[in-house]
């Protein structure tokens, strides 16, 4: 099938007026292909057929070489202005059907925007709860640890006492015994890499709000034990200028930070200057394992030592 051929000039009329091509051939085709008034009239008729601006499939050859001027009358010019004023109408209607379809979609996506905040915000919460819950838990490990250190230096000093002479046992006091006696806690004794895990928190906590600062010195700590570990016999590794100032930046002014280096076996000393200085017949290979175990666990637990400090400040540990 194919396009139906009708008049070229009232086709060229109809599109002047502004009717689309296929509309006016439509028009044209089903109104005999005679006159402008005639196409205009079916338009009227069939504007709001649901093909109106589809092509006519069908061979139909009537006049297409007719010379004939056509001419507007008043009734075509008002029936195409009303044709006009119904597709503006209609035109402005669309306009604002889709701004208020516009303006829906904009309402929806504030209130999901405002939703996805709500749960972010919802997430957020719970991840500080659960952040403190294990804060709180790891206090409460840590105030453990302590009472059993507590214990075990009783129970030494209780040993300590039983052998010496019984006039001096007698000394202890019935008060004693009966808080000992009340003591419920397990008795523990530290390692040395739980020793050597409290330092590290207890320099975390001390400085809780410089992680970076933290991280820093963590990593320095990591390289002088590692040093030492895969170089004993160099005595260069097993000796540190404690006013160097990239130690001091990094770890000798940090509290806790010379301690951790004395519990890997590090001697001060102040011969020449102040050193640490860790002898040769005192590297132990496994404890500096073991504390380069402990730091990298410290440096790769965001959570490593975040404990909830008291308000009077009891939770801060101190190593000799």
């Amino acid at each position: 099938m194919a396009v139906p051929k009708v008049n070229e000039n009232l086709l060229g009329e109809l599109e002047s007026m502004g009717f689309p091509l296929a509309r006016a051939t439509r028009a044209l085709h089903y109104s005999g292909n005679i006159s402008i008034e005639d196409a205009v009239n079916w338009i009227v008729d069939h504007e709001n057929d649901a093909d109106i601006d589809q092509m006519p499939l069908e061979t139909i050859d009537i006049g297409i070489d007719s010379d004939e001027t056509f001419h507007m009358t008043e009734e075509m010019e008002r029936k195409a202005q009303l044709l006009w004023d119904r597709a503006r109408i209609k035109k402005e209607e669309e306009e604002k059907r889709l701004e208020r379809e516009k303006e829906k979609v904009r309402i929806r996506s504030g209130k999901e925007l405002i939703e996805a905040k709500r749960i972010a915000e919802e997430n957020e919460r719970k991840r500080n709860l659960a952040l403190r819950q294990l804060e709180k838990e790891e206090e409460k490990r840590a105030r453990e640890k302590i009472r059993w250190k507590l214990e075990q230096d009783k129970l030494e000093r209780r040993s300590k006492l039983a052998m010496a002479p019984k006039n001096l046992a007698a000394t202890k006091t019935s008060t004693t015994d009966e808080q000992e006696k009340q003591s419920s806690f397990p008795v523990k004794s530290f390692t040395k890499a739980e020793l050597m895990r409290e330092c590290l928190r207890s320099l975390k906590r001390n400085y809780m709000n410089d992680d970076a600062r933290v991280r820093r010195a963590f990593q320095a700590l990591l390289i002088y034990v590692g040093n030492v570990a895969r170089n004993p016999n160099e005595e260069k590794y097993r000796k540190i200028r404690m006013n160097n100032p990239l130690f001091q930046e990094r770890v000798g002014s940090l509290k806790g930070g010379v301690e951790f280096l004395e519990l890997c076996g590090f001697e001060r000393t102040t011969e020449g200057g102040e050193f640490l200085y860790l002898p040769r017949d005192k590297v132990k290979i496994a404890v500096l394992n073991s504390a380069g175990s402990e730091l990298k666990s410290a440096i790769t637990n965001p959570f490593f030592g975040l404990l909830s400090r008291k308000e009077d400040g009891s939770m801060n540990i101190h190593f000799m």
